[in-house]
């Protein structure tokens, strides 16, 4: 399975930097992967929801060590790329919509999730 696309929306947050979609063989995209600054740099969060007891469960993920890697590799670069770009740099590409669309999305998402675990 190879990483075809990475798709970053930046952020202009303390710890949320990005969000990232990524396809694979340009047939199956996963959404909702974040770059967040932390105490050591930055590292990609897979997609997840929150549990009813407050914590968090991924929604997706990798099996093994080796895509976990290649994935944060692939996300990363295209998120330095993204940062660097004269596009950037000139007119502040920084989407402040996404976050409602996605509260809004993730809320009736998580909603329907709840519903079907009763």
């Amino acid at each position: 399975m190879n990483i075809t696309e990475v798709r970053i929306t930046l952020r202009n947050e303390e710890k949320l930097k990005a969000f990232a979609s990524i396809t694979f063989d340009d047939c199956f995209v996963v959404r909702g992967l974040k770059v967040i600054n932390g105490s050591q740099g930055y590292f990609v969060s897979m997609p997840s929801r929150k549990r009813k007891d407050g914590s968090y469960q991924d929604i997706a993920h990798p099996i093994n060590n080796e895509m976990r890697k290649e994935i944060e590799d692939k996300v990363l670069d295209a998120f330095e790329k993204e940062l660097n770009s004269p596009e950037t740099s000139s007119h502040g590409r920084y989407d402040d919509t996404m976050d409602e669309e996605s509260t809004e999305d993730r809320s009736s998402f998580e909603t329907e999730l709840s519903s079907r675990d009763e």
